[in-house]
């Protein structure tokens, strides 16, 4: 999860639909509702620790009647999810760093199939680095961690103090309805998802359960502090950029299609300052699409295993020297390049990357969590080193409320009355996606499918 980048990448879907107020609130709206969500998955992963996370949880924890077909419908989302985010993660970083070919060079002549031959190059990088170097992986990460950790200094402190700032009533008080919506609180839940989008992930480490040990009790706390961490730096990255930044029309209308990148220039007043402070969070975006392609993989090998996808027999095939998933990896990365395709042909393609991302994933929240629930309230459940107590029930109603509302509105697109080239086409690539999953299960999925291998019960 690297929220502070993420707030910054998409920075001007929230300024379009809902301005500096309605980011500061949207956040703090996402922050809740993602703690919420958190607090359900660290419980059901403390009762369940395995790979497949939401799917694994749901076979567990659903009446018997249902829990073949619940886990295979979550373990699906699943794969949908990381598959968009994968697809969004190498989307960003490839047309971030088109954004800064233009940033500094004016005569650049911007082209979408520019931006995604570069997002090309970042999936094929991510390749060689989780094939032909995944020995080194690990350490890599932990780089990687360094960098998220310095360069979130890096940026706010120069942008603090360099930039000329706004007024606090200029920046908690400045509603904007760009979309041209009919009300400011529709504008408001449709912006939103710029800070849904920066939260996603957080179930990341469940999904390295079996790779952990301990991992009842690690995974749900690392969980917890992870978003709460992350939360508290991307906030305040939020409130830097806001009250550092120029006008919100001329911000928008930037060349480079990244506010932030017009939010650095003016702070800095030199292309090289904005560059460095940029490339810290392109560098970001890179690395994590390295560790969204590991972890979409194993989400897919996990899955293969229980024959829940076509050609399952391929994909659960590991190196025999390296114990990994080869063809899961290679198959996500052809994924990823026929997604990437969107960007050509429409000019909203990170808003369909970004709906897809929160629709899929957040159907699978509130699959496992109406599980969850179901089993609260019907049966003794036995319940790992986390769990909420008599706290859980609104705790997970409350989450139910915040991710239902996250699924409706990741659908709509950033402007009304959308043409073709504007519309949000996530909606299409869901449905279709669904679709094959439902009828693979009809015609083969169900004869063989029977959810995972589980050595523990969590019912008494």
């Amino acid at each position: 999860m690297i929220t502070w980048q993420g707030v910054l990448s998409s920075f001007q879907l929230g300024l379009l639909n809902g301005g500096p107020a309605g980011l500061i609130y949207g956040f703090f709206f996402a922050w809740i509702g993602t703690l919420l969500q958190v607090f359900v998955m660290g419980e059901m992963a403390s009762m369940v620790p395995l790979a497949g996370g939401q799917y694994n949880w749901v076979a567990v924890l659903a009446p018997k009647s249902c829990s073949k077909f619940l886990s295979y419908l979550t373990g699906w989302l699943s794969v949908i999810s990381w598959q968009a985010s994968l697809a969004g993660s190498s989307f960003l970083a490839g047309t971030m760093i088109q954004g800064l070919i233009t940033l500094n060079h004016e005569t650049y002549v911007h082209h979408r199939w520019h931006g995604t031959l570069i997002q090309y190059a970042t999936l094929f990088l991510a390749l060689f680095i989780n094939t032909y170097l995944a020995r080194v992986l690990p350490q890599i990460e932990s780089y990687v961690l360094v960098l998220h950790i310095v360069g979130f200094f890096c940026v706010l402190i120069p942008l603090v103090y360099l930039a000329p700032h706004h007024s606090a009533k200029e920046v908690f008080a400045t509603f904007t309805n760009t979309g041209g919506w009919e009300n400011k609180g529709l504008s408001f839940l449709i912006g939103a998802a710029t800070a849904m989008l920066s939260f996603l992930g957080i179930d990341a480490g469940g999904h390295m359960a079996e790779e952990v040990q301990d991992a009842s009790t690690v995974v749900p706390r690392n969980m917890i502090i992870s978003t709460m961490l992350n939360g508290s730096m991307g906030f305040a990255m939020v409130l830097a950029a806001l009250f550092c930044m120029g006008d919100i029309q001329e911000t928008l209308a930037t060349p480079t299609n990244f506010p932030y990148l017009k939010v650095f220039l003016d702070a800095t007043g030199t292309k090289l300052g904005a560059t460095l402070m940029a490339s810290l969070v392109i560098a970001a975006s890179v690395f994590m699409t390295v560790g969204i392609l590991a972890t979409t993989s194993r989400m897919v090998w996990a899955f293969a295993r229980e024959k829940g996808m076509p050609g399952h027999s391929y994909l659960v095939k590991v190196h025999e020297g390296t114990a990994i998933p080869i063809y899961a990896i290679c198959l996500s990365v052809v994924i990823s390049l026929l997604l990437s395709l969107i960007n050509i042909g429409s000019s909203t393609a990170f808003n369909s990357f970004t709906s897809l991302c929160i629709a899929s994933i957040y159907s699978c929240y509130i699959v496992s969590a109406g599980v969850l629930l179901h089993a609260r309230l019907t049966t003794e459940l036995q319940y790992g080193p986390f769990h909420m107590g008599r706290a859980g029930v609104p705790v997970i109603i409350l989450s139910l409320i915040y991710s239902a509302l996250g699924l409706f509105f990741s659908f709509w697109p950033y402007a009304a009355n959308p043409d073709p080239l504007s519309m949000n086409w996530s909606v299409v690539v869901f449905g279709a996606a669904l679709l094959f999953s439902a009828g693979y299960w009809a015609l083969y999925g169900r004869k063989v499918y029977t959810g995972p291998l589980i050595e523990i019960d969590p019912v008494k």
